[in-house]
């Protein structure tokens, strides 16, 4: 690794005990808390878990890894409960941390290397995706170890072996989440506007292909299941399919997002990556690396806010390099603007994790909303409709809500019930419907879960119950359980 390279600098050794050290604590603190965690699995986290008991080369609306990685941590716990579904989230981002110091050591020195270690693990955005498994969790090592590569290959002019490592990695990240692309985009304008960003064609080949290879079988997958998640990343930028139509200026969605982005990343980090980028002329050839492979990404998905909208998590992959960027010239004379950030963020990053254990209780706005509404209630949602099943004696469900259906799956995964989604005509609207829709051959009387209030089409179902719980995340979404004879539901 470049830290423990003889031949660097006394300055720019010894950084890995001490980044380790911090990114263990940090990581440590995190799991413990996680452990206590209060809150139930999130729509996502629980479609995710399902994924992963079948694995595939893709799914609905996502590349595989995230059903992988879930599944060989839950594997390795022997347990489905919430705290091994979410374990790999920590342990990934504190991984990402050290890669992060591996990089910038052999440039920036020790005491910058420890400083960004520090500071992404205490990255608002890091700390949220520690206490949830998401895709942008599971890519970012493997962006981070792609960047590693590839840097390390450009600064020995080149080379084939750090090439296909730094395209290998770029394929998992890609697997985990198809934003990885972009580093592509940074690739390439970095080797068009600087000539320290140019490996040779031969290397630059040999990576491309290393990435094409590692993900072939998720293109094949896509290719026998009719673009499923291609055709979901379309619907995420719906403009694109109908530019004239669906494209219009969303002057607000911009200015959201924009904003937005001073949380995630931090005030003092996103403001200093702004400045940067205004004074590009004036910043080394290493500095315009960096921004490469951060402004861009954010310059794409701030037109996408533009024409249509954008979540905030949508420019994460961007905050690798920025971290690599910012963090090293705060350190140049600016270092309280950089110590006020990490007490900032790191005062962020021990209260969120407090909240999900002692603060599910807490209320905020003027309807006194839960503050982790869209966490809790959904187990007692699931149960209550088990329990009307049971009560029926009745051995199907089936539902229309995406987020019922992926509560139910989730929480009846030791029970004997079969859950279904109920079919569409069309192009399934989400992997419930496209992988669960209730079967041909399944007769008789089951239950049927909606949001509406009418009977299911031309039915005679009685309403045996309204579920309409005051808290949680389903305080506004209540639920209505009809009893209906299979037939009707096609």
């Amino acid at each position: 690794m470049p830290n423990v390279d003889a031949t660097l600098p006394a300055d720019r050794r010894g950084w890995f005990y001490p980044a380790a050290l911090i990114a263990c604590a940090i990581t440590a603190f995190r799991i413990a808390l996680l452990a206590a965690n209060s809150t139930d699995l999130f729509v996502d986290e629980a479609q995710y878990w399902l994924w992963g008991q079948e694995l595939a080369f893709g799914y609905y609306s996502k590349p595989p890894f995230i059903g992988w990685t879930i599944r060989a941590f839950t594997e390795l716990g022997g347990s489905d409960a919430e705290f091994w579904v979410r374990l790999p989230a920590p342990i990934l981002h504190g991984v990402t941390a050290l890669l992060l110091g591996a990089i910038a050591a052999p440039r920036a020195g020790k005491i910058a290397a420890i400083w960004v270690t520090a500071i992404y693990l205490t990255l608002p955005m890091v700390s949220v995706g520690s206490l949830m498994i998401s895709t942008d969790t599971v890519m970012a090592p493997f962006l981070a170890l792609a960047l590693l590569a590839w840097w390390r290959g450009l600064d020995i002019g080149g080379s084939h072996v750090w090439s296909i490592i730094a395209g290998v990695a770029l394929g998992l990240a890609f697997l985990a989440k198809y934003a990885a692309i972009y580093y592509v985009l940074g690739a390439g304008l970095a080797a068009i506007f600087l000539w320290q960003g140019r490996p040779g064609w031969g290397p630059a080949l040999s990576g491309a292909v290393a990435f094409l290879l590692t993900i072939s079988p998720n293109i094949l997958w896509n290719l026998a299941n009719g673009l499923s998640t291609v055709e979901h990343t379309l619907d995420n930028a719906d403009w694109v399919r109908a530019p004239g139509d669906r494209a219009q200026l969303n002057l607000s969605g911009l200015g959201e997002f924009l904003g937005s982005q001073f949380i995630i990343f931090g005030p003092v980090l996103f403001a200093a990556l702004l400045w940067l980028g205004f004074r590009y002329s004036s910043l080394s050839a290493e500095r315009r690396f960096a921004l490469f492979f951060s402004l861009p990404i954010l310059a794409v998905v701030s037109i996408q806010a533009l024409l249509s909208e954008a979540y905030a998590n949508w420019a994460a992959s961007a905050y690798l390099a920025a971290t690599l960027l910012v963090v090293p010239w705060l350190l140049e004379g600016r270092t309280p603007w950089l110590r006020g950030n990490l007490i900032l963020n790191g005062a962020v990053a021990i209260l969120l994790p407090l909240l999900t254990v002692f603060g599910t209780g807490l209320r905020v706005g003027p309807d006194g909303d839960l503050l982790l509404a869209r966490y809790l209630g959904r187990s007692e949602m699931s149960q209550t409709i088990l329990d009307i099943a049971e009560r029926e004696g009745v051995g199907i469900i089936v539902a229309d809500d995406r987020d019922v259906l992926a509560d139910l799956f989730y929480f009846n995964r030791d029970g004997d019930v079969d859950v279904y989604a109920r079919p569409e005509t069309g192009r399934p609207s989400n992997h419930y419907v496209l992988k669960y829709s209730l079967p041909e051959e399944v007769t008789g009387p089951l239950l049927y879960v909606r949001k509406r209030n009418r009977q299911p089409g031309n039915c005679a179902a009685p309403l045996l119950e309204h579920i309409e719980p005051e808290d949680g995340a389903y305080a506004r979404r209540s639920q209505k359980v009809f009893l209906v004879d299979a037939n009707c539901l096609r």
